[in-house]
């Protein structure tokens, strides 16, 4: 079982087989789930709406007809 210590800050490194086994990269967003017992489980965090619509920002405006909704909104 991996096995971290804290720093000073509380901020403790990730274990190389957990990175793995999320497919963690540096800056990727993890999120903690406490359950009423006691235990702590850690996953990859989806990205948020605000995330989502910023991403949406940057996509080709070409793809912004009619044309485009029509032949393409089924897939």
């Amino acid at each position: 079982m991996p096995v971290s210590t804290l720093t000073t800050k509380y901020q403790a490194t990730v274990p190389k087989v957990v990175r793995e086994a999320l497919a963690l990269a540096a800056g990727d967003r993890v999120e903690w789930i406490l359950a009423p017992e006691g235990a702590v489980t850690i996953r990859k965090a989806f990205p948020d709406l605000a995330e989502l619509r910023a991403i949406e920002a940057t996509l080709a405006p070409e793809w912004a007809s009619e044309d485009d909704e029509v032949a393409y909104g089924r897939l």
